[in-house]
């Protein structure tokens, strides 16, 4: 028998703990390269307004390059370490009251899946079960949203921050440097505006969100950022 076109397919959507991660990465991977192609982008083009000189430019936009991949990266690393530590904090805190008052975690346990809908039989009966296969991991993901065997990894966030920063800077950065000196900044101008709207549209898409207002918030950012460092740029230029 074949299936309406007006019921979800249940088998394509996202029901494991994987998820949580998924989005750490998508959260990481698009702001570390919108933020590796709106502040190096900036930084070209304003230095651009004021030189003409090819080194300069190339030596301003590696060195923002390079502070922006650490910065994004120890960033990344401590939000991510302490989010860590409390996480491991809270199962220490409940393997403790486990094994201090089982009784009283089982209730507690029963308590919250009646207040997600189940019977009290049911919820007494459900939580016996989840308790007996594995109490920890029963309490940390109900009653904390913790997936004891997926905590939240500094090394590998701060990594995926670095190199998306990277790979979002590098956009901008070639552009500036290896375009004749004429059609730079345009071509520049275009060229970042494309890649937010690129960066935009994919996160939105993996994220499941419509990608219209992501694209404009980051296209409009990056543009004003950009209009906002020429205009600096050139005055200072200018007054050199």
């Amino acid at each position: 028998m074949s299936i309406p076109e007006s019921v979800p397919d249940h088998a394509a959507e996202p029901h494991t703990s994987g998820l949580a991660t998924k989005l750490n990465w998508l959260r990481a991977g698009v702001l570390g390269a919108n933020d590796g192609i709106v502040s190096t982008a900036g930084l070209v083009v304003g230095i651009a307004a004021a030189t003409t000189d090819r080194s300069t430019i190339l030596v301003a936009g590696v060195a923002g390059l390079a502070a922006g991949a650490v910065s994004m990266a120890l960033g990344e690393y401590v939000s991510v370490s302490a989010q860590r530590d409390t996480e491991r904090a809270a199962l220490r805190t409940e393997r403790r009251e486990l094994e201090a008052m089982p009784e009283a975690e089982l209730e507690e346990l029963t308590g919250l899946l009646e207040s997600k809908g189940l019977s009290r039989a049911t919820a007494h009966s459900a939580a016996e079960e989840l308790t007996a296969r594995n109490a920890l991991r029963a309490h940390a993901e109900i009653e904390l949203g913790i997936d004891p065997t997926e905590l939240a990894n500094p090394w590998v966030a701060a990594l995926s921050s670095a190199v998306a920063f990277t790979t979002g800077a590098l956009a901008p950065l070639l552009m500036i440097v290896f375009v004749t000196e004429s059609v730079r900044i345009p071509v520049t101008f275009v060229a970042v505006l494309l890649a937010l709207a690129a960066t935009g549209s994919v996160g939105a898409w993996l994220g499941g969100a419509r990608p219209g207002r992501a694209v404009v918030r980051v296209v409009l950012g990056g543009a004003l950022a950009m209009a906002v460092t020429y205009g600096l740029g050139a005055a200072f230029g200018v007054a050199l």
